[in-house]
């Protein structure tokens, strides 16, 4: 019995490590909290403790999945919201999201030199930077004032920086959730 015990934390360790990597994805606008949920429902199934009154079990997973929907959900608005206070069209918040995507990756990449942190906060400013772009462009495309536009790139930014950070927060919960029901289950 022991070598099962020994067997099921290795496991958990591995969870915990594989899960803290997903929620690194989020920084790249990747759904790096359904990565941990995804992760946990795997860990669930393959441990078959699915319907355990302790520990790592579906009602977590499901709990794991309210929180990353109120993370994205949070995020969605967050990064609309910046934008469309500012009275951004259509076409400007299409664009600030495009460039979330390619703004995080950039910036992620350009971070590398810097070690751990240098790729995370790359992202983070790539993001930031890239929906700012997206938004003056599509505002500039659209209307042609560059004061409006240069006001939507700010609301863009703004709102897609606390948006992620809110992601990030949520991520972050469901990690320290995993974590503790995880290794109280065995």
């Amino acid at each position: 019995m022991p070598e099962l015990e020994l067997t099921y934390y290795l496991w958990a360790i591995m969870l915990v490590f594989t899960a803290s990597i997903a929620w690194t994805t989020n920084f790249i606008a990747l759904p790096g909290n359904w990565f941990i949920v995804g992760l946990a429902a795997l860990f669930t199934s393959a441990m078959g403790r699915g319907d355990a009154i302790q520990g790592l079990n579906w009602h977590a997973v499901a709990l794991l999945a309210v929180i990353a929907a109120g993370g994205e959900v949070l995020e969605f608005f967050a990064g609309a919201a910046g934008a469309a206070k500012q009275g951004a069209s259509r076409r400007a918040i299409v664009l600030a999201v495009a460039g979330t995507f390619f703004g995080s990756i950039t910036g992620a990449v350009m971070g590398l030199p810097i070690p751990v942190f240098g790729p995370l906060i790359g992202a983070l400013a790539g993001a930031a930077g890239g929906a700012f772009a997206g938004a003056y462009l599509g505002e500039m495309w659209k209307h042609g004032h560059t004061g409006t536009s240069a006001n939507v790139g700010w609301g863009a930014a703004i709102g897609r920086l606390l948006g992620t950070l809110g992601k990030l927060l949520a991520g972050a919960v469901m990690i320290v959730i995993l974590a503790v029901r995880a290794f109280t289950g065995a």
